[in-house]
């Protein structure tokens, strides 16, 4: 399947739209704690060179290609009741600190820098915006330091396989990075032509996804790994003009997700069996709201959309709220503590597409800092922590 001739009439790809970073802006503006914060958080790349996944490479890919993307099982463990460890085995939940040695931090922290210099690039400040420049120059674009448009080596297990088919979830974050980038204006800093080099570099990924056994296979798991592949090519088909696949995804994948999904009480069943139950439930519905959002670009109404046992996103959303506003605990099993503020984006993009005040007021609430509410962390929503001083290959 290869719709790469639609690609060179990109369309608008707005998941957090203009009002919500006028909103965030606004917010900053008004507590010198969060500009302090921001800055802090954004200064340092300044000086910092661009994460990327070729240089400094701790683990080459078995193509011996430093361009292809590597990274293993975060919850794959040596068996230590073999001599060689092989095969490694699986501990729900349990982070191997080898896991932060490879391609995946790189990939983590280009995202969140991105997002971090965007923001103050849409504050005004000039040398974060040419900073952001050099960043998705040096990810997608310099011939010396790009990616490989593919994930063929990802999440792999020693002593099993050299890749799998769930690794493509490690490039979820992509969808707010690509959020991020369509509030970078073109300048200097990020030409047009730049702009279109990015997407032709999305296409080519995109068409991957599609293509590709490890796609085929991701497509296909049932949980959280089948939302996010939808959410992802549904994403990556808008921001470069492919609407007639990010179309065609849901239609034929995602309204059924939601009604295996989802219960018609709210509950999900498939991540609630999790050892990081309300993570996974969260990460799941993130993604369909991320449908959702991407969807009412397309004419499909996802936020009201119910079967008819009553199965839908906003059913489940509300199934999440008394715990996200505090007013419950949650008795599911979840090895790590949650930081609340991971659901600020996914009550944001709620908010945003039904206009229920609600949401809104306690996006407000746990968002900590007024910039949750528009970037992802998938280190702080799984809890994970990563060696001190680690950033990534640069």
């Amino acid at each position: 399947m290869n719709d790469s001739a639609n690609a060179s009439e990109p369309s608008p790809f707005f998941l957090t739209d203009a009002s919500a970073w006028r909103q965030c802006l606004a917010a900053m503006a008004g507590s010198a704690d969060a500009q302090d914060q921001l800055a802090r958080e954004s200064d340092a790349w300044l000086e910092a060179a661009p994460p990327n996944i070729v240089r400094n490479k701790r683990h080459v890919a078995p193509s011996g290609d430093p361009h292809d993307y590597i990274s293993i099982g975060p919850y794959w463990w040596p068996d230590e009741t073999k001599p060689d460890g092989l095969p490694w085995i699986r501990r729900d939940g349990q982070i191997n600190p080898q896991f932060y040695e490879y391609d995946s931090l790189a990939l983590e922290t280009f995202c969140q820098s991105v997002s971090r210099l965007v923001l103050r690039a849409a504050a005004g400040c000039d040398a974060h915006a040419r900073r952001a420049g050099d960043f998705l120059r040096a990810w997608f674009l310099d011939a010396e330091t790009r990616m490989n448009p593919h994930l063929r080596y990802a999440q792999f297990i020693p002593g099993v396989c050299d890749g799998r088919g769930i690794g493509i979830i490690d490039t979820s974050s992509l969808v707010f990075l690509l959020d991020a980038v369509t509030h970078l204006p073109p300048s200097a800093a990020w030409t047009a032509a730049e702009m279109a080099g990015l997407r032709e570099w999305v296409s080519c990924y995109l068409d991957w996804l599609l293509d590709s056994e490890p796609g085929r296979q991701e497509q296909a798991e049932p949980n959280n790994h089948g939302t996010w592949y939808d959410a992802q090519v549904c994403a990556l088909a808008c921001f470069c003009g492919r609407r007639d696949v990010a179309r065609r995804q849901i239609e034929t994948r995602t309204l059924g997700r939601i009604a295996s999904q989802i219960e018609p009480d709210g509950r999900q069943p498939r991540e609630l069996a999790r050892t990081l139950s309300l993570t996974y439930c969260t990460y799941n519905l993130l993604a369909l709201a991320c449908l959702a959002q991407l969807g009412k670009g397309l004419g499909i109404d996802l936020w009201r959309h119910e079967t008819p046992d009553g199965r839908s996103i906003l059913r489940a959303l509300r199934w999440m709220l008394p715990y996200y506003a505090g007013t419950a605990p949650w008795t599911g099993k979840q090895l790590r503590p949650f930081d609340f503020a991971a659901s600020a984006l996914l009550l944001q993009l709620a908010w945003q597409g039904t206009g229920e005040a609600a949401l809104d007021a306690l996006a407000a609430k746990n968002a900590r800092f007024p910039w949750r509410r528009l970037t992802f962390s998938k280190a702080a929503l799984a809890a994970r922590t990563q060696p001190a001083g680690g950033t990534g290959n640069g």
